[in-house]
């Protein structure tokens, strides 16, 4: 098991600049300004297969970060970002200059995906992972009601709402933060539970549970009002049962140059007016 406390949380890659010669995979954006960036480290820096690289560059905004993350899933090939798109919060500056240097000093950032198991109306299941967050959303414009059950305890019988997420310490400054969640530093092992635009009962704001919580959400009322479930980018339509957990048999890591950490970059986020 990978240790996640807040020591381990953000540390050294301990790697030296020939390390990563000629073994960097190349990742981009769609768009032309994350293109030509690839293009011209590629030649700079030579490239191999992303699949088979000691570390992968992705290029682009924050959504390309977790799309190579996705594309990586088991592997755990270190991934650093430059931005090259409108949203960095989990990117590094973008230099063309020492980047193998960049590499052998950049510190890594440990994450594990959340995994979402669906029961839908037809009784068929579907599972996905999530980096940032698994969101249960209305369908129509009748509010869901939902029941909260944490490690087979009920903790909220009835929430109606927009709708609700779970969040991880990474993705807890993504849709967690708009909905007014709480940020979460990385090895703190907590998972923010957040509502979305909640009616009843009004004034509950959220919770923060234990990374090994189990989380199930059972869809109230659910021919009347349809609930769907949201996975980073798997969308469950029509679901009756959700279940939440951390999947700690899968590791991603992330590299930050040394004082632009993941775990800094929390924190600093906090302080932001």
């Amino acid at each position: 098991m990978t240790d996640s406390s807040p020591a381990a949380a953000l540390a050294p890659l301990s790697a030296r600049p020939g390390d990563f010669a000629g073994r960097i995979g190349f990742v981009a954006a769609t768009t032309e300004v994350a293109t030509v960036a690839r293009n011209r480290l590629a030649a700079r820096y030579g490239e191999v297969p992303p699949e088979e690289a000691a570390v992968v560059v992705a290029l682009g905004g924050d959504g390309s970060m977790l799309e190579t993350q996705h594309r990586l899933l088991g592997r755990n090939i270190p991934v650093y970002g430059m931005n090259r798109g409108s949203v960095g919060f989990l990117m590094n500056d973008y230099r063309e200059e020492n980047l193998l240097q960049r590499l052998a000093e950049a510190q890594a950032a440990v994450v594990h995906p959340l995994r979402m198991c669906a029961t839908c109306a037809d009784r068929t299941r579907c599972e996905a992972l999530a980096i940032n967050e698994v969101s249960l959303l209305r369908e129509t414009r009748q509010a869901a009601k939902i029941r909260i059950m944490v490690d087979g305890r009920t903790r909220l019988s009835e929430l109606i709402c927009d709708g609700i997420l779970v969040s991880t310490p990474a993705g807890s400054t993504a849709y967690n933060l708009s909905a007014h969640g709480p940020i979460v530093p990385l090895g703190a092992e907590l998972l923010p539970m957040t509502p979305i635009s909640a009616f009843r009962p009004r004034r509950w704001r959220g919770a923060l549970l234990r990374s090994d919580a189990e989380v199930v959400f059972e869809i109230l009322e659910a021919d009347k009002r349809p609930v769907a479930a949201v996975a980073d980018y798997t969308e469950v339509r029509d679901v009756r049962r959700v279940e939440v957990r951390e999947d700690r048999s899968i590791s991603l890591t992330m590299l930050f140059d040394p004082g632009h950490g993941l775990s800094e970059r929390i924190i600093a986020e906090q302080f932001t007016v």
